[in-house]
């Protein structure tokens, strides 16, 4: 193995472990009843066994958890009373509490979820205008350790990471606010029809509770989700995009928003340990790369800093050859910011040149901004009070 591969399994380690002091807490309640949300089929299958039940007991409760639904043990008509009743003694099925529910005039959505030990994180549902369809937008953690300059979120310290289950939770109390469960006729609408992990925090470096989340949510006897639906975005924490990549083989989107290693520094600090040249190694690198599932770029557009035409052109060097997509996002002001969006004429300057090079380059229309749940304003209610 290659120098670089080890000091790359090394920093994939160091990144393990700095989460480890960022860990949720553990998902037994006051009572010493279990959480059965968020676990794998494996450990769904111990609990089943050290309960004194038979293997298959644990695919019925997969069933009724993840594709049903349900949140209680009585409405789980396949199981006796009497063991409906066991089960009730010994587990829950868990929900975050749902702490403000804000609906923008477009009809975006933003909850607010409060965990158990009362952390608490903004997830927000984006409908399609075009389609009776559209995005769950997850959270990974309560803050953000990024600090990107631009961002709302970046500015809530990071207080912890979330767990599986309430990541996998976030979407599950989505689906029972739109009642997107199969109904006992077996008619099921499918408004949320994708996820983007773009929410508070950075998915990577919570990596291995958004990875069994995500296992979760793509079972095919449960939630469903295919991984063609499901998009993880990052800053750039490339030993664990290499992972992200071999393991759960989603879609890819990036936070590039500079061209130039000086300018990304101050905008996203993350680029002082992963610059953009080795960033860009990463994505080429990045197994589902293709045609068909083409990395996103996310560039946020920041007037006078890096919206020029030159910016345009040094993008499309960058991305030359690589299967892509540049999403541009007009800078959504939050209080406190520093920075101006693009004009008009600029965006439409700059996403002419990234077309012209043969990439679709469009410019995102800002969504929920009524209610702070655009690109980049996320931040918990709890911590603004705080301010």
């Amino acid at each position: 193995m290659s120098v670089t591969l080890d000091l790359t399994a090394a920093e994939r380690e160091r990144i393990l472990a700095k989460a480890a002091h960022f860990s949720p807490p553990p998902h037994i309640l006051p009572d010493g009843r279990r959480d059965l949300v968020g676990l794998s089929r494996e450990e769904l299958l111990e609990e089943v066994e050290a309960f004194g039940e038979k293997p298959f007991r644990a695919k019925q409760l997969w069933h009724w958890i993840y594709h049903q639904g349900v949140r209680e043990f009585s409405a789980m008509s396949s199981i006796a009373k009497p063991l409906q009743e066991k089960l009730a003694e010994r587990f829950v099925i868990g929900r975050p509490e749902v702490a403000t529910d804000q609906l923008s005039k477009d009809q975006t959505r933003k909850f607010l979820f409060r965990f158990r030990d009362h952390e608490a994180v903004e997830t927000v549902y984006i409908p399609d205008r075009q389609e009776d369809r559209g995005a769950v937008c997850l959270s990974s953690q309560v803050g953000c350790t990024l600090s990107c300059r631009f961002c709302h979120t970046g500015t809530q310290r990071l207080a912890r990471n979330l767990s599986a289950a309430e990541i996998v939770g976030q979407f599950m109390a989505a689906r029972d606010a739109y009642g997107e469960w199969p109904s006992p006729r077996g008619e099921t609408p499918r408004l949320l029809s994708t996820i983007v992990l773009m929410g508070m925090g950075e998915p990577l470096y919570n990596y291995e509770n958004v990875a069994k989340a995500m296992k979760i949510i793509m079972d095919g006897e449960g939630i469903a989700l295919s991984r063609r639906r499901i998009t993880l975005s990052t800053s750039g924490v490339i030993p664990m995009m290499d992972r992200a990549g071999e393991e759960l083989g989603v879609n890819l989107a990036v936070s590039l928003h500079a061209v130039r290693d000086d300018l990304r520094d101050e905008l996203v600090p993350l680029n002082r340990k992963y610059p953009i040249k080795e960033l860009i190694e990463a994505c080429r690198r990045y197994p589902s790369a293709s045609n068909a599932r083409r990395i996103t770029f996310e560039y946020i557009m920041l007037k006078g800093l890096n919206d020029t035409e030159a910016d345009a052109h040094e993008l499309v060097r960058l991305i030359a050859g690589l299967p892509a997509k540049v999403n541009l996002i007009p800078f959504n002001p939050w209080p406190g910011s520093n920075y101006e969006p693009s004009t008009p004429q600029a965006l439409k300057k700059f996403a002419a040149i990234i077309t012209q090079a043969g990439y679709a380059s469009p410019i995102r229309t800002p969504r929920g901004q009524d209610i702070l749940a655009a690109c980049g304003q996320l931040k918990s209610a709890v911590e603004q009070a705080a301010q």
